[in-house]
Order: C-alpha cells, then structure tokens, then sequence
C-alpha cells in the first residue's frame, strides 16, 4: 500500500497536478479519508522525501517541493491540497500481496536528487575523451574512488589498477569462470546452504557448484579440503542465507587453503548494511594475492545500475581485462562518472547512513512480529543484511510451510531453496522492501499459517 500511495503521489507530482509549494494532507486526515493506517501515509511521505520531491518546514507540513526547488522559493498561492485535487482513489487496491523474498532492496529509496546533482556535475565537465573508447577496467576516476572507498570501509588493498568495473558480481563471476575454464577447471567450491543465484553463475559458465557445508562459524574449511578444488565461492562478512560470519579461526583456515595458486573468491553483497557495529573487514585486505573480492552497488543502489567491481590478484588482471574486454568493451562511462562523483561528494555514504537506520527499523518491526506470532521460531545471523533466516520445528518440508504462508498473500523462499543437501526446515524472509507496520502484518499472517488453530 505504501508504493502504491508514493506511486500516485509521485505522478501527481512529475504530471503537474501537484506543483511546487503545494502542501499534502496532513497523514491522518489522509490516512482516514484512504481507509489505510496512519504508517502507510508516514512512509510514503517519507519516500517523497528520500526523492527530493517534497519537504518539510514547520507550520506547513509536508510541501511539494519539486525536483530540486528550494522550500525558501515557493510560488504564490501556495495552499493544501485535498483529497479530491490529488485524485486519488478513496480505497487502497485489493489483494495486495507481500513479497518478502530474499535480495531485493528498497528500490524507493534511491537517491534520485543526489544522483540528478552528481549526473549534472559530470556533465558541465566531461570531455570528448571520457565519451570514447576507453579502458575495459573502467573509468580511472570511479577506480580511483572506489579504492579509497573500499580501503576506507572496507579494508580492500588495492591500486586503481587492480580494479575492474562490471556489470555486477555476475559479470564478475561470469569473467573468473572464463579464466578458470581455460585453465581446464570445471568445478568451484560454494557454500552449502548458498546463493542459488551464484551457483547457477558459475554452472552457466562450465563450472560446476560443489557444496561446501556452513554452520555457526561459516563454511567448513575441514570439509573444502576434501573436495579436493581449488577455487571457493564465500560470502565470509554476512552469510547469505544463514545470516553468520565466517569465524576468525576459519578466516585463517581459509587463507591458508589459498595459500599457493588457488583461490577466495569473495562476494561482499552486503556489507554496507551492518546495524550492531562495524561490519567485519574484507578477506582481500588479509591476502590479496589469495582473494578476489567482488561487490557492487545493487543492494545499496539498485540492481538495475548493474555496476559492480572485481579486484582479483594481479596475476589473473590481464586475462580478466581480455575476457571483459571481448565480452562487451567496458561499462558505460556516465554511470560510472556519476557513481564517482557520488562517492566523491559524500552523498554516497549520506544515502547509505539514511538508508541504514530505515532498514534496521524494518527488521527490528519484523524480528517483534515474529517473536509474537511465530515464538517457536529460531532466528539466525547477526544483525545485519536485508533478509532473514528463521529456523523451524516441526516435520512439514520448509516448501509446505511457505506455500501455507503464500496461501494468506506472503511470499517467502523455503531454506531448502538454497541448500543442496538435506538440513533443518527455514524460511527465508527479506524485508528491504516493505515499511514497519507492513512487516509486522507479514509477521502476523505468517503466525496465522504456520500455527493453525
């Protein structure tokens, strides 16, 4: 309901039927004449805002505010506009389903004003050059700044060099199968339970997923050694699904395995959003040459920039550039510039801080509906990430017991999704996308299902 509120309001706002100056209803009056909870009305406001397409002033309320208009200049006759001028329906739609599947991030918030000033930035400056042919690995300004940004955040030890810009951590899984494929590999070490979407990567491109087991402290190194590879897939800052963090013993175990011509490759999906303290540092920053570290800007942006990066250890950087090079000539140059200034200016990590503190209030709302609905339930991982993995008792498969939670309109991925050998039944729940009150209904609908009366 809260996209489909900010939804109507944006276009009301980007077709001119609300101008600058022009102020919203106030939320409960809203919220009453819609039919809908007085949260609905709060957080789609508050997206308007994160937009820069409204804000807030004392005495006034919430004002229309345009792209980029300053609250200071307000055209003359500016007034409240009602219920009927916004042309919104009196009744939110029907049969409203929630998608709490894993990996989706709040899409609404992206940062559109302080893209729109970085985008206008690039562009008084850019040159003819920039606009060329230009290196494979990216642009030497977004290298430039992401090795700060990651060196500072991160731990990553790298030279502008070493970076290769990419579609995505699936480009940059796509280009690492290539090379291992013409060094006669066929199979690469994953995590057991996993990224489903990392297993079929690397199955794609010849090489095939062989399951490692994870428990409390991260994958089994014990158990990778009898595999025999010597390539392994990890998501070491924040487990994907289960939630944990690779150990310190383990991190060194790991290291070690790598010691020599094999390989770490390390996924940092979503390091960006740790809520209890600072997320652990990168493996890479410990063994450069035995790490190839990925990350892009899909969970902390939005996957549809598809920009990502790969830093692998320099004596794979040549045929990685040829591989990137023959499969598509490099990136976009805009989008990188842009991401650069992004990152220059500092809006980059104001939008991650903003965006933090919203997605820890979405799982704290979510974590207190299940501990009242579903108290037989065993939440694992630690406080970070945009999903959740909740363990459950019981002889049902986790596929029965989320088809029961889709029956009442919630969609969530069973656990055995995502393993390839038997283990507990779980439910794996992202709440990224959805505002407080909404996921403390999902927490409610899910109790209904899975405790019948």
């Amino acid at each position: 309901m809260t996209e489909w509120l900010a939804d109507g309001l944006r276009g009301a706002i980007v077709s001119g039927r609300l101008a600058p100056g022009d102020r919203l209803p106030a939320t409960r009056l809203l919220a009453g004449e819609l039919g809908v909870s007085r949260g609905v009305v709060v957080q789609a406001y508050q997206r308007l805002a994160d937009e820069g397409l409204t804000g807030s002033r004392t005495g006034s309320g919430t004002v229309v505010t345009g792209h980029g208009t300053p609250l200071g200049h307000r055209p003359a006759g500016d007034r409240r506009r009602t219920l009927a001028e916004l042309r919104l329906p009196l009744s939110a739609p029907d049969g409203i389903d929630l998608d709490l599947a894993p990996g989706v991030p709040d899409l609404s918030a992206f940062p559109r004003n302080a893209w729109l000033r970085a985008e206008r930035a690039v562009l008084d400056r850019v040159t003819a050059a920039d606009l060329g042919y230009g290196d494979p690995g990216g642009t030497p300004r977004l290298r430039s700044e992401l090795v700060g940004w990651l060196g500072r955040t991160r731990g990553v030890r790298a030279d502008a060099d070493d970076v290769i810009v990419c579609g995505g951590v699936a480009q940059g899984l796509a280009l690492l199968a290539h090379v291992f494929r013409a060094h006669g590999s066929s199979a690469v070490a994953v995590e057991d339970p996993g990224s489903r979407g990392a297993w079929d990567q690397m199955a794609y491109w010849g090489q095939r997923p062989v399951g490692v087991p994870v428990d409390d402290e991260g994958m089994r190194v014990d158990s990778l050694i009898e595999t025999g590879l010597d390539a392994a897939v990890l998501t070491p800052a924040h487990q994907f699904p289960t939630g944990v963090v690779l150990s310190p013993e383990r991190r060194r175990a790991l290291l070690a395995w790598a010691a020599g011509d094999r390989l770490v490759i390390e996924d940092d999906y979503d390091a960006e959003h740790r809520y209890d303290r600072a997320p652990v540092a990168a493996l890479q920053g410990s063994a450069p040459d035995r790490v190839a570290y990925l990350g892009s800007v899909s969970k902390s942006l939005a996957p549809g920039m598809r920009v990502g990066w790969l830093i692998a250890p320099r004596r794979m950087q040549a045929e990685l550039l040829a591989a990137k090079h023959a499969s598509d000539l490099g990136n976009p140059a805009l989008p990188q510039l842009v991401l650069a200034e992004l990152i220059g200016s500092g809006d980059y990590e104001r939008h991650l801080r903003a965006v933090r503190a919203r997605q820890r209030r979405r799982r704290d709302a979510l974590l207190a509906g299940l501990r009242a609905h579903l108290p037989q339930a065993r939440v694992v991982g630690v406080a970070a990430g945009l999903h959740l993995l909740v363990l459950l008792p019981g002889e049902d498969s986790d596929v029965e017991l989320a088809e029961r939670v889709g029956a009442l309109g919630v969609q969530v991925h069973p656990l055995s999704w995502h393993r390839q050998r038997p283990g507990p039944n779980g439910l794996v729940l992202g709440y990224a996308a959805h505002a407080p009150d909404r996921l403390a209904e999902a927490a409610e609908r899910i109790g209904r299902a899975l405790n019948p009366r």
